[in-house]
């Protein structure tokens, strides 16, 4: 039985958060309702819950991009009532009311059967960070970047995607280099699987040629801008880069030279639109991970009431690990 309230974190029209009983008339005109238990925290939601970058565009708005929780109402009768299930991605959380309220309605497209050796809470441990990590582990593969092929560079190695790329890859059996600026993490990062960890800064050419020494079969590159292309200059032959983050900046400011004589692979992860079919599939392949393997600081998992502070946190680049919303 659908509720006549839920209870959500809103944003109001001057960025403000507060916990607040909404109306679940508020909700969309969508064909499935779930019933929330947990959300997580990612930089996306921060900005839209500070407004932004314009990701959220009409306020008051409820960010979370990523859910895990109960079917209570499925119009298509693809689901039934009690299935669990996860919603990444989309336009959850950033036009679409998402995951930091107890109740979502979202499109049965958007619709993922939840990791069946995944408890709810390992499941936003992987979240949005770990799904676009693995859908980068995911489209290396696909141009030929295994194990055996030499070390994989992680940068923004701290955060939600780097953090989660090592484990990924070290679970995978990749050499894993972790890439950052931050002198706290290094036992962190060598607890979650980093091989080695250098200095973000070591990775800028000391010298103006085209192409830098090979140093890695492949990267996970998180930051964007100048990091990247210095990154696509030091790539082995016929390596390749999976881009997801833009924090330094959107330019890419680089030669044709990796591309048409190393035969480097530039890969976009469109994590937040990709298929359907493949969203199941690159999520299944959690399953295969070993969540016992990670330290206890990976994750922190908080109450709804406590997001603002989180907030603060990640945007002033404070947030190590994954940040787990609880709606208990």
């Amino acid at each position: 039985m659908i509720p006549k309230f839920f209870t959500a974190y809103e944003v109001d029209k001057y960025h403000r958060g507060s916990i607040k009983d909404i109306s679940v008339e508020s909700l969309p005109k969508h064909e499935v309702t779930i019933q929330v238990e947990y959300s997580s925290l990612n930089y996306k939601d921060a900005l839209s819950a500070r407004g932004l970058n314009n990701v959220t565009k009409h306020y008051p708005h409820i960010p979370g991009i990523d859910a895990v929780g109960i079917i209570i109402e499925d119009l298509t009768g693809t689901y039934k009532s009690g299935d669990w299930v996860v919603v990444t991605g989309n336009d959850l959380g950033t036009n679409t009311f998402g995951g930091f309220g107890n109740l979502i309605r979202v499109p049965a497209e958007w619709v993922i059967s939840k990791p069946t050796h995944l408890s709810p809470i390992e499941t936003m441990m992987v979240g949005t960070a770990g799904f676009t990590s693995l859908y980068g582990i995911h489209q290396l593969q696909n141009v030929g970047i295994f194990s055996h092929s030499g070390p994989i560079l992680v940068t923004g190695a701290s955060g939600g995607v780097g953090s989660f790329s090592i484990f990924a890859l070290s679970s995978f059996g990749f050499n894993v280099v972790a890439a950052t600026n931050k002198s706290d993490v290094a036992d962190f990062l060598s607890q979650l699987g980093a091989h080695t960890v250098i200095s973000t800064n070591s990775l800028y050419p000391t010298n103006s040629k085209p192409l830098q020494a090979r140093k890695w079969a492949a990267a996970i590159e998180t930051v964007g801008g100048k990091l990247l292309g210095a990154v696509l200059s030091q790539i082995n032959q016929k390596g390749a880069v999976a881009c997801c983050g833009n924090i330094l900046g959107m330019e890419l400011n680089i030669n044709i030279l990796p591309f048409i004589l190393r035969g480097v692979s530039l890969l976009g992860i469109d994590s937040a639109f990709c298929l359907k079919n493949t969203r199941q599939q690159i999520w299944d392949t959690a399953n295969q991970l070993d969540f016992s393997l990670l330290p206890s600081s990976f994750s922190n998992i908080v109450p709804l009431r406590n997001i603002d502070q989180e907030i603060d946190k990640i945007l002033n680049g404070e947030q190590k690990g994954r940040i787990i919303i609880s709606h208990k």
